[in-house]
Order: structure tokens, then C-alpha cells, then sequence
């Protein structure tokens, strides 16, 4: 059976049996090429970081077919969105999620990828092992700032979605994140940013 799971302002997430679709949606006020090109682009470079990122932590490996065009066909993961349940669990547990999520960010940082949303509810938890979704806003980039905002992001979602235990949460980040061989560098810079959006309100 067919069904929408989700519908966002760039793509709607379609489960057929255990495959989900991610089909970029077109959009009627740009020029129709240019639309195109642009929904291909994205894509492509999705479906890349998806397949670069699956050899490292896990999150689904794209299903490649000859003609993807402006969509990406991946393995449905059934499990729970931590948006909805990481509140739930113990706070041992949610300690423990978060310094994985910590280990694995910076792994995914060591291959100078980006996530571009890094919230709660892209990841999903099955069978206690966690799994990072959609890098539609993904890319690969060396630079410090890039790898320090995905952070900051992250730190903002534990803010808004789980305030209650947010700076033990974040701690326990950045204890699974330190692993990582450039962790201070980044962290330095994460300091930078924050004090920038300080000045911005």
C-alpha cells in the first residue's frame, strides 16, 4: 500500500511496502529547465552524501535506479523519531543516545560532511542503534564554521524540544564529539558563532 508520511516545502516522503521515496516537489515559480536542473542537482548531490554517509554511521543507503531524476528511492527505518521519544526514556539513556550521536556527527565531520539539519527529528532510534535521515540540506565541506553551525543546531533543538535536561544532553554530546581529531578547533569556532547570533537578536 501507498501513503504520504510526510510533505514539506521541498519534497513529499512516499512508503511503498519498506521503500521510501523522496520525490523533490516541482516548483511553479521558477522557469520549468531551471526547475528541473535544479530538483536533479540536489538530487544527485543528496543521493551522494546518503552513499558516502552510510560506509561511515547509519542512515539509509540509497537504492540506485537508472533513472532517479528528482527522486531517491531508500529502505524504510522503523523505529522512533528521538523528536517524539528521547523525553521518554530514562536520562541514563537519553546520555547515551546523545554521546553516540555525538560519536557519530564526528565521524560524519571527519569526511568533511555536513548534515544541514541536524535536529532530533532526523534521527530515528531501532533497536537502540541511531539513525540519521534526511541530508536534503546536506554538503561536503571541510570548513569549520559549517561542521560548528550543524552543532549549533543540534544545541538549539535540545533547547526547544528537550529543555528539560538539555545541557546535560549537550554535554554528553560533546563528550562523544571530543573523539573527534579536529573536536577542539570546531568547538572554538562553535563559540564564535553562538556569540555572533547573540549579536543578532
Amino acid at each position: 500500500m501507498t501513503k504520504i508520511i510526510a510533505q514539506g516545502a521541498e519534497a513529499i516522503i512516499i512508503k511503498n511496502k519498506e521503500i521510501i521515496t523522496k520525490d523533490r516537489i516541482k516548483k511553479s515559480y521558477r522557469i520549468l529547465e531551471i526547475d528541473n536542473k535544479l530538483r536533479k542537482r540536489r538530487t544527485r548531490s543528496e543521493t551522494k552524501i546518503l552513499e558516502k554517509a552510510s560506509k561511515i554511521i547509519n542512515c539509509p543507503q540509497p537504492i540506485i535506479t537508472k533513472n532517479n531524476d528528482s527522486k531517491i528511492k531508500m529502505p524504510f527505518i522503523q523505529g522512533k523519531k528521538l523528536s517524539d521519544h528521547l523525553n521518554d526514556f530514562s536520562l541514563k539513556k537519553q546520555k547515551q543516545i546523545l554521546e553516540q550521536i555525538g560519536e557519530d556527527v564526528s565521524k560524519l565531520h571527519e569526511e568533511n560532511i555536513i548534515h544541514g539539519d541536524l535536529t532530533t527529528s532526523n534521527m530515528i532510534l531501532k533497536n537502540n542503534t541511531i539513525f540519521f535521515i534526511d541530508f536534503g540540506l546536506g554538503f561536503q565541506n571541510g570548513k569549520y564554521e559549517d561542521k560548528a553551525v550543524d552543532i549549533h543546531l543540534l544545541k538549539q533543538a535540545l533547547e526547544a524540544k528537550h529543555f528539560e535536561n538539555w545541557e546535560i544532553l549537550f554535554n554528553k554530546f560533546l563528550k562523544g564529539y571530543t573523539k573527534s581529531e579536529n573536536s577542539k578547533i570546531v568547538l572554538e569556532r562553535l563559540k564564535t558563532v553562538e556569540k555572533r547570533g547573540r549579536y543578532k537578536k
